[in-house]
C-alpha cells in the first residue's frame, strides 16, 4: 500500500492526519458537489503538533478519478458520511480500503451495509484536534488509534492499512473486535459530550455541576444495560462512571467536539452518541430516559441556534 492516501473531510481531524502523514503521500478529496479546494490547488494551514512545534502544511486537492488512491480515510461528520460517499465510492477501485473515523456509532454500520463487498474498516481514535481559528489546527491531545474490519473483504488488508497509517508516527493498532472499541469510546462520549454542550463548558467543568450530578448515575445504569444487551464486554455502572470521570479529568481543559459544533452553529453528532444508545436501548426494550433527554436537549439547542432563538441553557453550577 505505497500509493497516495486520500482524505475525505478537511476538518480538524482530517487536517491532523494530513499533517502527520509523509509529505507527498496524502491529498484531500473535495466533498461531492464542491469544486474542490475553493478555487485553490491545495489546502494550506499550520499544524501545532503535540510537541509544541508549529509547522506549515500544504495538501493538494485530488480531483481526478484517474488518480484513485490506494487508501481512503473518511473524517467527515457522522451524519454526512453516507451521502458524501455515495458519489465517490463508484469512482474508487473496488479494492481501495475505506477507513471510517466517525464519532459515535451507526454511520459506520450504514456504510458497511451499503457496500458490503468493499473493504470497509472503522477507526476508533482518542487523538484530539481542534481549529481555534481558520488556517490553524492544534493537536490538542495525544492518544491511540485502533483500526478493525467491518466487512469480510477488509480483513486481509487490515495489517497493510495499519502499516500505512503508522507512517504518520501516531500510535496505530489493529483491532480484532472493532465493535467493542467503538463502544468503549461511545461510552465515554455519551457521558461527557452532551453535558458539555448543554452546560456550555469544558470537559472538566461538568464534574462539579448539579445537572451532571443529578443524571450521571442513571445514565451509567442505562449504558450498562444496553452494553449487556448488545453483547459487549459487561461493565458495572460504577465502572462506567469511573471511566467517564477519568477522561473528563484528564481532558479537563478540552472543548468537546459537540460543544464546538454547537458554538459554531454546526449540526452535532448527538444522534450517533446518546441518540444511538437510546435507539439501541429501545430496540432491546430497555428504558433509556436520560439518554433520550440529553439527545432531545442537544437537538433543541441546535434547532434554536439555527432559528436564531435565544437559548435557555443551563449554566455551570446550576442544578
Amino acid at each position: 500500500m505505497n500509493g497516495r492516501i486520500a482524505i475525505l473531510g478537511a476538518g480538524a481531524l482530517g487536517q491532523l492526519w494530513a499533517g502527520y502523514l509523509p509529505d507527498g503521500k496524502v491529498a484531500f478529496i473535495p466533498r461531492p458537489g464542491s469544486s474542490g479546494g475553493p478555487g485553490k490547488a491545495a489546502l494550506e494551514y499550520t499544524l501545532e503538533r503535540f510537541d509544541g512545534v508549529t509547522i506549515p502544511v500544504t495538501v493538494p486537492w485530488l480531483t481526478s478519478p484517474a488518480d484513485s488512491p490506494s487508501l481512503l480515510l473518511v473524517t467527515t461528520k457522522a451524519g454526512d458520511t453516507l451521502s458524501a460517499l455515495e458519489t465517490l465510492v463508484p469512482e474508487l477501485s473496488p479494492d481501495t480500503p475505506i477507513v471510517l473515523f466517525q464519532n459515535g456509532m451507526g454511520s459506520q454500520q450504514s456504510v458497511a451495509e451499503r457496500w458490503p463487498q468493499r473493504p470497509v474498516l472503522a477507526a476508533s481514535t482518542t487523538e484530539g484536534a481542534n481549529r481555534p481559528e481558520p488556517g490553524h489546527t492544534v493537536h490538542a491531545g495525544r492518544g491511540q488509534t485502533w483500526v478493525g474490519a467491518l466487512t469480510d473483504s477488509a480483513k486481509p488488508v487490515l495489517e497493510p492499512v495499519v502499516r500505512a497509517l503508522a507512517t504518520s508516527g501516531l500510535a496505530i493498532h489493529p483491532a480484532t473486535d472493532i465493535h467493542q472499541r467503538l463502544w468503549d469510546k461511545l461510552v465515554i462520549n455519551a457521558g461527557i459530550n452532551a453535558f458539555t454542550a448543554i452546560l456550555n463548558c469544558r470537559n472538566g467543568d461538568i464534574l462539579g455541576n448539579g445537572f451532571y450530578q443529578q443524571h450521571i448515575d442513571d445514565l451509567c445504569r442505562e449504558i450498562a444495560a444496553v452494553l449487556s444487551a448488545e453483547g459487549c464486554q459487561p461493565l458495572t455502572p460504577a465502572t462506567i462512571r469511573e471511566r467517564i470521570e477519568g477522561v473528563a479529568r484528564s481532558t479537563a481543559k478540552n472543548t468537546s467536539s459537540m460543544l464546538s459544533d454547537r458554538q459554531q452553529g454546526r449540526t452535532t453528532e448527538i444522534d450517533f452518541i446518546n441518540g444511538y444508545i437510546a435507539h439501541r436501548g429501545q430496540a432491546h426494550g430497555i428504558d433509556v430516559p436520560v439518554n433520550q433527554m440529553l439527545t432531545e436537549q442537544v437537538q433543541q439547542l441546535s434547532a434554536d441556534a439555527k432559528a436564531g432563538t435565544p437559548t435557555n441553557q443551563i449554566t455551570p453550577g446550576a442544578s
